[in-house]
């Protein structure tokens, strides 16, 4: 059976490449139950660092570790990695080069139910994405991050592994592959617009495009899981096909998959756009169902980026995202 979760899919990725390579290792900063990796501790002692609620002490370690030709995971919550270690992930990580496994958990505001706003991270991609060589993936569901872990031990350079809150459901089939570095056309319509995804939300934008072809517009979904290096072919090619975009993510708009679609409209490849996402705003917490529909995506929110831009070719829309044409 796949992973249920986010959570459950990097351990039970951790456990089958420890399993197949002696060099990878897991640092914990007092996040074993975090991530469900009980079961490395126990059948790995030697391959297990706990390093106490450290995230800077730990990435350096695993900075350590992977200059000794170690492969060191590290696990936990997304914002204590990429804000409260981002100094160590640049200087230390990023700047060398080192093949060191970052994992942040509760990536987006779907995290919020249990731990509330402290714990709910909708920056850390966008910080990422200014540090150079990071390889950045945003996988789907359990199964995904599982494949996702099984496909990073051979990367060069440092990784990035963003996952859930550990109550996501199955998006994609078991036997659908995670593809480093291609989008994944997950729906095909028509040529009316496209919606690019990424993470657990890829299933608020297949029901938005699937009300919409009930309505009468045919569009593409397509799944952008990794954020760097950036498949700019792909991408430009359903812009150029479809000319009408939108970006779902939960994340803040600025920085994230919408920045990035953004950019690559702006570098040449003409296309009207809509980000879906947090608007430069901080969410409440709540349950994620709700929370996700307050704050611009609901499946009508997203369903209604692409009536818009079906209406109308340039200007503003409602939210006060800026089109790009």
């Amino acid at each position: 059976m796949p992973p249920d979760s986010t959570r459950a899919g990097f351990s039970e990725g951790l456990m089958e490449i420890a399993a197949a390579n002696d060099r990878v290792v897991f640092v914990s900063t007092d996040s074993v139950k975090v991530v469900r990796s009980e079961a490395f501790a126990a059948r790995w002692p030697d391959r297990f660092f706990e390093v106490g609620i450290a995230e800077q002490q730990g990435v350096d370690f695993c900075a350590g570790l992977a200059a000794s030709g170690f492969i060191p995971y590290i696990a936990t919550y997304a914002g204590f990695l990429t804000m409260r270690a981002c100094e160590q992930i640049r200087t230390f990580v990023a700047y060398p080069n080192l093949k060191v496994r970052l994992a942040g958990v509760n990536g987006g505001m779907a995290g919020g139910q249990r731990e509330g706003v402290s714990h709910q991270f909708f920056e850390d991609i966008g910080i990422l994405r200014t540090i150079p060589g990071i390889t950045i993936l945003v996988p789907a569901d359990g199964g995904q991050v599982r494949k996702a872990l099984i496909a990073s031990v051979d990367i060069d350079g440092p990784v990035y592994i963003r996952i859930g809150s550990g109550a996501e459901e199955r998006f994609f089939d078991p036997a659908v592959p995670f593809e480093l570095g291609t989008i994944k056309t997950v729906l095909d319509y028509g040529d009316d617009l496209v919606l690019f995804s990424c993470g657990p939300v890829i299933s608020r934008a297949a029901a938005a495009l699937d009300t919409l072809r009930r309505e009468g517009i045919r569009g593409v979904l397509a799944e952008v899981a990794t954020l760097r290096p950036l498949d700019v072919p792909g991408i430009s090619a359903l812009i150029r096909r479809c000319g009408r975009v939108v970006t779902v993510e939960d994340h803040q708009i600025t920085g994230g998959l919408g920045s990035a679609v953004a950019e690559i409209i702006a570098g040449g490849c003409p296309g009207t756009l809509i980000r879906r996402g947090l608007e430069d705003r901080f969410p409440e917490s709540g349950h994620a169902d709700p929370l996700l529909d307050a704050y611009g995506l609901s499946v009508d929110a997203i369903a209604g980026a692409g009536r818009l831009l079906l209406e109308k070719n340039g200007g503003n829309d409602d939210a006060g995202n800026r089109l790009f044409s």
